[in-house]
């Protein structure tokens, strides 16, 4: 074998070499990477129907926050199966709550470099019946149980609850006639029984209890209070102090909220309360964490909210009494509502 034909065949070994061990990195990296990829998806989710109208069995739907195609959709699970695969619907939300076949979806404009947003009322199909534009970062929704009005609520400057230094914007439409209460801050406010008036006056986190009534937080000086709120007369009534983003239970006779508690961080000074309407009587509830969510509902007795998780936020449950220890009910999940 002459000098010239080793050096080529030597030369086209190591080619080989190098692309069989090139092969097997690329192949150990590509198992790897869907492997990951598998794991920070989270659960399965796949593109399916999800309507908001009567159907079989009830479900919870959420925005999925489970990385891949249909991360910020909005996502259908069997109620007794939240970890269960995920319909995707195709509607991305930043914000959503929806009852009786009507929907309210929070989202940003279509230019992913804008940072302007809308609200959109949709039907059971999950079709865009009317939007309106939302002047700041989105951060609560609500619609009654009727499906007739639905409220959301923005930032209009800051973008935290925990300090001082922000701005909401509250509006609520009647789907009925689409009348607009475009800024709950134009409602007469009263306070220990006398009308209040005050240039600082914040209202934010509407949960309805029939399509008259509905209950908010209000704050002003420095205070947070519930108030009862009266759309025909267009009346915000303080009712207790310290809370924020209330939520009326089914039977209309608690409030589950956030309460600033003595002692607690700054950036997360919050506990989860249930105060019964009645008697005005606190119940701090087993989940010791500071809160920023408004809770949901699940039935008479399980409140249901968010907790930051490795993809932005997962759901968890906690009795409304004050008993037993908070519990995962699903990953990847915030701005649920139950339907059926």
């Amino acid at each position: 074998m002459t000098r010239t034909v080793r050096l080529l065949t030597l030369l086209v070994a190591v080619v080989l070499l190098g692309a069989v061990g090139t092969g097997a990195v690329l192949h150990a990296a590509d198992r790897s990477g869907r492997k990951d990829r598998e794991q920070a998806g989270g659960p399965a989710v796949t593109p399916g129907p999800v309507a908001l109208g009567a159907g079989s069995g009830r479900r919870l739907l959420f925005r999925s926050t489970a990385w891949g195609p249909h991360r910020d959709e909005i996502t259908s699970v069997p109620a007794d199966r939240p970890d269960g695969p995920r319909a995707a619907s195709g509607v991305a939300c930043l914000r959503f709550h929806a009852a009786a076949g009507t929907g309210i979806c929070l989202q940003k404009d279509g230019d992913a470099l804008a940072e302007t947003y809308r609200a959109v009322v949709l039907d059971a199909s999950l079709h865009e019946l009317k939007r309106y534009p939302a002047g700041g970062i989105p951060t609560r929704s609500r619609v009654s149980p009727s499906g007739h009005l639905a409220a959301w609520t923005v930032f209009v400057s800051g973008d935290s609850y925990a300090g001082t230094d922000f701005s909401t914007r509250t509006a609520i439409v009647d789907t009925r006639d689409w009348t607009l209460y475009d800024n709950l801050e134009d409602f007469t406010v009263v306070r220990d029984g006398r009308t209040y008036r005050a240039p600082d006056v914040n209202v934010w986190g509407v949960t309805f209890a029939d399509d008259r009534g509905f209950y908010a937080t209000v704050a002003t000086g420095g205070r947070t209070y519930l108030a009862h709120g009266d759309l025909g007369a267009r009346t915000l009534t303080t009712l207790h102090e310290n809370v924020e983003c209330p939520s009326l239970s089914p039977d209309g006779t608690r409030v589950a909220y956030k309460k600033r508690v003595a002692g607690a961080s700054p950036d997360a000074p919050w506990r989860l309360y249930v105060l019964d309407l009645a008697t005005m009587a606190e119940t701090a509830t087993a989940e010791r964490r500071s809160i920023d969510d408004q809770a949901l509902w699940a039935d008479g007795h399980t409140l249901l909210y968010a907790m930051p998780g490795d993809y932005g936020a997962d759901l968890w449950t906690v009795p409304a009494d004050g008993s037993g220890t908070p519990a995962v009910l699903t990953r990847s999940a915030l701005a649920p509502a139950y339907l059926g």
